[in-house]
């Protein structure tokens, strides 16, 4: 398979597979200091609704290194992403993001 970015795309993510609706690859590129994993989705996967909790810091950040996804808030319309976007999640939001249709994410 073709890579889709600079980062490899990873193994299989069935550790995870129960939060995801389609298949999804995981790379994790550091595991010190903040972890951080390169999560590739295929076309049409998507994880499930989930928050990311923190009394302090915390949250989730969407680095977009290729294809195009889409990115949603409880209450908040859908945002299509491409490759180059950011997205800051806080902690303590529900949220989902995942593949388009027709793109790798």
């Amino acid at each position: 398979m073709e890579e889709l970015s600079v980062f490899k795309i990873g193994g299989k993510n069935d550790a995870f597979a129960k939060y995801f609706v389609g298949q999804s690859y995981l790379n994790m590129l550091s595991t010190e200091q903040v972890p951080i994993g390169n999560v590739t989705f295929e076309p049409r996967c998507r994880n499930n609704w989930h928050i990311h909790h923190a009394d302090k810091g915390g949250g989730q950040m969407l680095l977009v290194t290729a294809g195009e996804g889409w990115y949603q808030e409880w209450g908040k319309a859908p945002r299509k992403l491409k490759a180059g976007d950011v997205v800051n999640i806080p902690a303590n939001v529900k949220h989902w993001h995942g593949a388009a249709n027709g793109s790798w994410f």
